[in-house]
Parts: C-alpha cells; sequence; structure tokens
C-alpha cells in the first residue's frame, strides 16, 4: 500500500512529501531525504515524535500513519 508522508528537514525547516510503500526501510526515506537536500545520509536519523525511528524499520513496522509529519534530525549518537 502506498502511504503519503511528510518529512521536514529539521536544520532548515523545508518539507517534503514522500509516497512510501509499507515495506520501505527508514534507511531508504533517509537516504532519498539526504539526497535531496545534499546531506551525509550515515549523519541522520528520523524522529516521529519523541521516538528515533533506525533504519532497519519498515514504514509499516514503524506504527506511522500516511500524511504523518517526520522529521530528519542529525543523528543524536553521531553518524
Amino acid at each position: 500500500m502506498t502511504n503519503r508522508i511528510n518529512l521536514k528537514d529539521a536544520d532548515s525547516g523545508s518539507v517534503i512529501a514522500m509516497d512510501v510503500e509499507d515495506d520501505t526501510l527508514m534507511e531508504e526515506i533517509i537516504e532519498s531525504a539526504a539526497s535531496f537536500w545534499n546531506k551525509d545520509p550515515g549523519a541522520y536519523v528520523v524522529r516521529s515524535g519523541d521516538r528515533i525511528l533506525r533504519g532497519s524499520t519498515t514504514f509499516g513496522e514503524s506504527l506511522i500513519a500516511s500524511w504523518d509529519q517526520l522529521e530528519l534530525i542529525p543523528d543524536p549518537e553521531g553518524g
């Protein structure tokens, strides 16, 4: 199933809309957004509220709803 999410760049405040499947890995979302914003994908993670979504988690496993806004943030553990 295709889901649409909004992903916000925490550094600039810019927001992009992305279509993702239930089996899309967070790593793929990070790579796509990092490429769009010319960032190093290894230095960022996705956050939903107060939860950090690791790269090996799929969209379906994350329990995020379509149209939720996620945030691309610098990896708090370093990257």
